[in-house]
């Protein structure tokens, strides 16, 4: 087989036209392709999921989206601490493609539990008496917390929901990525990562949406329109899983023992000296390190900033379609409008982003937008009584415009995120060492954004036991989103000067690694030309 980085030097250049819309040599397609099939199966299920438990929970009888903040905070970040001990201890024990195995294939075995026994025997497993008594004692303001304990079953669903996007999407698929991605190609494929992936966005909001509305077709006498509709989609995320590991399965099997894309000599050697970190130590090398400090406060920042903005229109939404079905609906219809959008900004927007104006501005344009449509909306939901007038003349009503207003800054900030946030985020773990990527990585992406949601839903919480609701605390959620977003920001000027040094280093041990190997390879040759020389009849 032929060197492969002279494979690589000897390349064409792109043209123009090409080096915008499809920057990769046919070759590579045996790498790519499996790479975006498995993004667009991850992200699929991220998005069945986070629609589907939000509407299991704000739906619910006795809850709403006030009982979101406490989740986070008691369920959800336990939950990731508990699942971070866990997955430390696994990579100290596992090869990466059965830590992978293990790490995905419980996930798989819940949802379909759920569909099949948690959810049909939920009133059941409820324990109504003991909640019925905390609701009559306790203070209104607490009424979230009551409401995770009474739907338990779908509390447990929520969270599992929320570790498969910060496991699952970020923290193995990303990985996965960042180590057998060279930087070269991170330039090219990234960009084409999200782009294709995201068309799963319009796939399953398009599948939600006609799940959502079987029960239009269904005999009168179901009593459970929702559960048919809960089957289905938690079917469709199962047989997902599945083909998650079977393409993981054929990346290892057949693009990794391929010496164009990866260097099996690497990968055997990362194996030898894998970093045994305990996840205390892991925290500690974070907090000790500039680089990932920088890159935490991103994450957290953005944790907090989003979910400020969507537990009030959550609430909105609640209000608007209290059915399980129709909640559904829109939120089928929001993820298709959402995959539309992110794709229109990953074609036209990202890649020469990043290419032409650089890091820094493609990675400062996320908080710039949550800065821009946040203060839209709150600006709405605190002075939309004084707009009575227009509002009315308009043929519609405040509580519409709220949810249309939010549904409008969940769908940029998304956008932002996929195509912008992500891969900027992502581009910063190449330059690293294998220790920091391992373990800073996994610290960063499931502790970090569960951190920032929950740092948020804990402001929440304060807010809504002082205010007792969460149309009042707006004003004060609004005026601590700019204050989150400015920090944010400078963390990405430091981040930016950081990384330019940090990519000029690894780029410099790679020229420094091909000229060994370039040196190496000649004094080999040379040294056989020598010994056939020895070897054959001296001329006479």
């Amino acid at each position: 087989m032929a060197n492969p980085t002279s494979i690589t030097a000897e390349q064409p250049s792109f043209g123009k036209l090409r080096s915008f819309f499809w920057p990769i040599y046919s070759y590579e397609l045996k790498k790519l392709v499996p790479m975006l099939l498995l993004f667009f199966f991850i992200l699929f299920n991220y998005t069945v999921l986070r629609d589907t438990k939000d509407t299991l929970i704000v739906t619910a009888p006795n809850s709403g989206a006030e009982a979101i903040p406490f989740l986070k905070v008691y369920g959800v970040l336990p939950f990731a601490l508990i699942f971070m001990m866990i997955y430390s201890k696994m990579s100290n024990a596992l090869s990466k493609p059965a830590l992978f195995y293990c790490t995905v294939l419980p996930f798989i075995l819940f949802f379909g539990v759920f569909a099949v026994l948690l959810y049909p025997n939920r009133e059941v497993l409820q324990p109504k008496a003991f909640c019925d008594f905390l609701q009559g004692h306790l203070p209104h303001g607490l009424m979230g917390l009551v409401a995770i304990v009474r739907h338990w079953t779908f509390s447990l669903f929520y969270i599992m929901s929320e570790l498969w996007g910060s496991v699952c999407l970020s923290l193995l698929f990303w990985g996965f990525a960042n180590d057998i991605t060279k930087v070269g190609e991170s330039k090219r494929f990234y960009n084409l990562f999200g782009l294709g992936a995201n068309f799963s966005l319009l796939l399953a909001g398009t599948f939600i949406v006609w799940a959502s509305d079987l029960r239009r077709s269904l005999s009168p006498a179901i009593s459970d329109p929702w559960q048919v509709s809960l089957n289905w989609l938690m079917l469709i995320v199962v047989l997902s899983g599945f083909l998650i590991l079977g393409i993981y399965w054929w990346i290892n099997k057949y693009v990794l023992t391929d010496a164009r894309f990866y260097n099996t000599a690497d990968q055997k050697k990362m194996k030898k000296e894998k970093p045994k970190m305990t996840f205390k130590e892991s925290l500690k090398y974070i907090v000790s390190s500039k680089y990932m400090g920088c890159l935490a406060l991103i994450v957290i920042a953005y944790g907090v900033s989003i979910n400020l903005v969507e537990v009030t229109w959550k609430s909105q939404l609640k209000l608007q379609y209290p059915n399980p079905n129709d909640y559904s609906v829109f939120m089928g219809n929001f993820s298709r409008v959402t995959g539309a959008a992110t794709i229109f900004m990953m074609f036209f927007v990202t890649g020469n982003v990043v290419r032409k104006l650089g890091w820094k501005f493609a990675a400062l344009l996320t908080p710039v937008v949550l800065f821009i449509t946040g203060a839209a909306f709150f600006f709405f939901m605190i002075f939309n009584h004084g707009l009575a007038g227009v509002i009315s003349a308009l043929g519609t009503t405040p509580l519409f415009l709220a949810v249309v207003f939010g549904m409008a800054q969940n769908v940029m900030s998304k956008s932002a995120k996929y195509s912008l946030f992500d891969p900027t985020k992502e581009m910063a773990y190449i330059p690293l060492d294998q220790e920091q990527k391992v373990k800073g990585k996994a610290a960063i992406d499931v502790v970090g954004a569960r951190l920032g949601k929950s740092g948020g839903a804990l402001i929440q919480q304060v807010l809504i036991l002082l205010l007792g609701s969460i149309a009042a605390m707006a004003p004060y959620i609004g005026v601590l989103l700019f204050v989150i977003i400015g920090g944010w920001i400078l963390a990405v000027i430091s981040l930016d000067k950081q990384f330019k040094v940090a990519i000029a280093k690894k780029e410099d041990e790679e020229a420094k690694l091909r000229q060994e190997e370039t040196i190496a390879h000649a004094q080999m040759t040379i040294s056989k030309q020598k010994a056939s020389e020895a070897l054959s009849p001296k001329a006479t």
